[in-house]
């Protein structure tokens, strides 16, 4: 009988931190624009890409593609994910990289958590999704390892349009989901 070793979640956790941070300095450029992707494991350059790709990419440092997830559950599911963009069947070159959709297969996932306004709630590895103040876009982050200093806060591994940050934006904006796999 053949084994396989899995991680144990807090080493995936740990996996999705690093490679959330390893973002920051190489992703310098945001950038949503639409493009053809190879599937699975289909990238923008890393050089560039929006604040999903964020969280894509530091899943895929941990062995999850959410490429083929989101796309395997849009193709079952597709009635229960956001039908904001008009298509009629799920398409592997975007979809992964919209954060409703993120949102919507992480609940369905079983990976929500409650929103609150305490910082100690929000752990390394989790995931937090925002709407921006006026114009309501959504937005989405990773909870780093790295305090801020002189608080008990981490700060946020994100891309809000130059390129991947570590930063104290936690409560910047408005929480309307707060995940952890």
């Amino acid at each position: 009988m053949l084994f396989l070793a899995l991680p144990l979640q807090a080493d995936v956790r740990q996996l999705v931190i690093d490679g959330a941070k390893r973002q920051v300095g190489i992703t310098r450029i945001y950038d949503s624009s639409y493009r053809s992707l190879r599937y699975p494991n289909g990238d923008v350059p890393p050089e560039r890409g929006v604040c999903a790709d964020v969280v894509i990419r530091a899943f895929r440092n941990a062995g999850l593609d959410l490429q083929q997830l989101v796309h395997d559950d849009m193709r079952a599911n597709f009635a229960k994910y956001p039908q904001r963009w008009g298509l009629r069947r799920p398409d592997t070159n975007i979809d992964h990289r919209r954060v409703p959709n993120l949102e919507t297969y992480f609940s369905r996932r079983g990976k929500a958590l409650a929103i609150t306004r305490s910082s100690t709630d929000y752990q390394p590895g989790d995931i937090v999704a925002w709407r921006l103040p006026g114009s309501g876009l959504p937005h989405i982050g990773i909870v780093s390892d790295v305090r801020e200093p002189g608080t008990n806060r981490y700060r946020m591994v994100h891309n809000i349009g130059a390129g991947a940050q570590l930063e104290d934006v936690l409560f910047a904006y408005d929480i309307v989901g707060h995940f952890r796999w």
